[in-house]
């Protein structure tokens, strides 16, 4: 049976790690180009994250695009607060703008 994800349990994920990857793949083996651009950058600037990988439950899949409004994947949290995909991840990274408490 599929694992659920109701709001808090997302919200609790979130909360306990500065940085969160809801993407395809693991940290060691990404399964899309875009989720590979997200972790590169994290990597790049040396910062620690947590990857959630959304392709091993399609309950978890189904309630981030609920719980984000953001229908693609990856989804990044920082510091708790979502903000966007690897578009904006890689347009933050070029402009300096990551600081993670």
């Amino acid at each position: 049976m599929a694992e659920l994800y109701p709001h808090s349990g997302i919200k609790k994920i979130i909360e306990s790690n500065p940085i969160v990857v809801f993407g395809k793949g693991e940290k060691a083996q990404p399964f899309c180009g875009f989720t590979a651009q997200v972790q590169a950058v994290f990597e790049d600037l040396g910062l620690d994250y947590e990857m959630i990988n959304i392709l091993k439950d399609e309950n978890l899949r189904s309630e981030m695009k609920v719980f984000s409004g953001w229908v693609t994947f990856p989804q990044v949290y920082l510091n708790g607060e979502f903000i966007g995909g690897s578009d904006i991840v890689c347009e933050m990274h070029a402009n300096g703008q990551f600081e993670v408490q």
